[in-house]
């Protein structure tokens, strides 16, 4: 199967029509390959390439060019001599121009390193660490690969490591950035696969330090992330999100020890999580509204103009067959809103709204297996953002994002509310009174009848139309619960009726070896190294 087919098969979920897809796999994988230049970087087999930096190339590079990689570890500083448009901190390598493939010849042995030149591989030394150029007396922070406001670039086959954040920003290793914070979408069509992302260090709590593994914002694709692995970041492994209608695909995803797996806030639209494992993180999916600068919110997976998805409802976010256990971690960095993820949970929706959860499986997770709340946003909001699809008349001063025609069905639950609080179990639903309900039906726990709070929601809660209100959001035992969990108020000692494991000291995990792609060659224009 040739790459426009590949890419068409891969996209056939999301019901978009051929001809607009055929526009976008020829955008992404090049119109006339065959007239592409491939600039090589390093030296593969005793042959030199043309360049030795990374950068150098994607500077040389003209759209629609390939930029071959040989195994190296690249400490790669385009952010010390390429200005962002927006002032924000930029990339290790930076990418202005639209149609570039970007692959590495092995995943394990291409190292994009945001440690200081001459350092180790992804070195845990705190003295390595590279926290970008010096902006008014404080280091401004740094991203590893970013791909900003241009179409249908394609990163493949390599690893990123250690970049952190800092007074502009960064702490991500692999960035498409269709536009951050301006509640615009500037990117379209986008690919990766045989990724890895991870950091190797924890400076401190209120250090610098790695925030998302594999991200995509204010992006409209179709794009597609495949065969990737993520750990180690305070936020969250996976980020897709601040896309109305995001037009993601993200599969075969391994999210590991951080404070959430995935992450998509203001995420909605075309938007499929699916054959993914989220295991060891303090909370293993969690989508949901903010009033931010991932503006617009809220977080809705409705279809665009009230079409059909996948399953033929009209919800078009889909999170389906993931392997969804053990995401019981305190010990894992976390910062920001992502240290209010519910520890022991394996997926929680917090404000948002016509999410499909469909056939996954969700083992070992002490709190909730599935967890569907509103989110009141307490933080001030930029400029960008003006609380909508929210509301400013239940807590004052929050913009508090009702949570409603969420849909879970078909879902496997084995050995989950082991910490045994009250309302800890499979299910969990506090929605506010008179919004549309959520509905819960043919879910199965593996030794016992369906847990839940409300008690019995697959029978109150089985038709997906009219108000079904869960538990009382401001005054239920779950809601003292969630609070409890999240320390959304602030500290909840750890005490019988209330036990959920806090940090006791964050713990890194080592990166193991993960599958390359298995012909690296494959599509590249003749080349001397293939």
């Amino acid at each position: 199967m040739g790459a426009v087919m590949q890419i068409l098969a891969c996209f056939a979920p999301l019901r978009r029509r051929p001809a607009a897809l055929l526009g976008v796999a020829l955008l992404v994988f090049g119109a006339g390959a065959a007239a592409a230049a491939v600039l090589r970087v390093g030296t593969y087999k005793g042959q030199a390439g043309d360049y030795t930096s990374i950068q150098d190339a994607v500077d040389a590079a003209s759209p629609g060019d390939w930029i071959l990689i040989a195994p190296g570890d690249y400490h790669e500083r385009a952010d010390y001599t390429h200005a962002s448009p927006n002032g924000d901190a930029t990339g290790g390598v930076f990418i202005t121009k639209p149609n570039l493939h970007l692959r590495g010849l092995d995943r394990n042995m291409v190292i994009i390193d945001g440690t200081k030149p001459g350092a180790p591989p992804c070195d845990t030394a705190p003295e390595s660490q590279d926290l970008g150029p010096d902006v008014g007396g404080t280091p401004s922070g740094r991203n590893g690969i970013e791909v900003f406001e241009v179409d249908g670039v394609s990163i493949e086959n390599l690893t990123a490591c250690n970049f952190l954040t800092g007074s502009y920003g960064g702490g991500n290793q692999i960035w498409w950035n269709g536009g951050d914070g301006t509640g615009s979408v500037n990117l379209n069509g986008y690919h990766g696969g045989y990724l890895t992302a991870t950091s190797t260090v924890f400076l401190g709590t209120d250090a610098p330090g790695a925030e998302y593994g594999i991200f995509a914002s204010n992006v409209h694709g179709p794009g597609l992330i495949e065969h990737t692995y993520a750990s180690n970041m305070r936020d969250a492994s996976y980020y897709v999100g601040a896309c109305p209608d995001c037009n993601t695909r993200l599969t075969d995803a391994h999210a590991e020890n951080s404070a959430l797996g995935y992450s998509g806030t203001n995420s909605g639209g075309h938007l499929i999580i699916e054959k993914s494992e989220w295991d060891e993180n303090t909370c293993g999916i969690s989508a949901n509204s903010q009033n931010n600068d991932d503006a617009p919110s809220p977080q809705d997976g409705a279809c665009p103009d009230n079409g059909k998805g996948p399953t033929g409802t009209h919800s078009c976010t889909i999170f389906r067959k993931n392997y969804i256990h053990d995401n019981n971690n305190p010990d894992v960095p976390r910062s920001g809103s992502a240290a209010l993820g519910p520890v022991g949970t394996g997926m929680v929706l917090a404000g948002g709204r016509n999410d499909t959860v469909l056939g996954n499986k969700i083992k070992n997770q002490g709190a909730w297996g599935v967890l569907i709340v509103p989110f009141p946003d307490l933080d001030t909001p930029p400029p960008v953002a003006h609380c909508e699809g929210g509301r400013m008349d239940v807590l004052p001063g929050a913009c508090w994002y009702d949570t409603f025609n969420q849909e879970v069905a078909g879902n496997k639950f084995t050995n989950v509310g082991f910490f045994g609080n009250v309302s800890n179990g499979d299910l969990a639903d506090l929605s506010y009174p008179h919004t549309p309900g959520n509905c819960y039906h043919g879910n199965r726990d593996a030794s016992h009848n369906v847990s839940s709070a409300p008690d019995a929601i697959q029978q109150s809660h089985k038709k997906c139309s009219g108000e079904q209100a869960g538990e009382d959001p401001l005054n239920s035992d779950l809601s003292t619960q969630v609070i409890c969990a999240t320390e959304l108020l602030g500290p909840c000692p750890d005490m019988p009726g209330q036990h959920y494991p806090r940090t006791m000291q964050v713990q890194l995990k080592p990166l193991p070896p993960q599958r390359t792609m298995p012909h690296p060659c494959k599509g590249v224009p003749p080349n001397p190294w293939c």
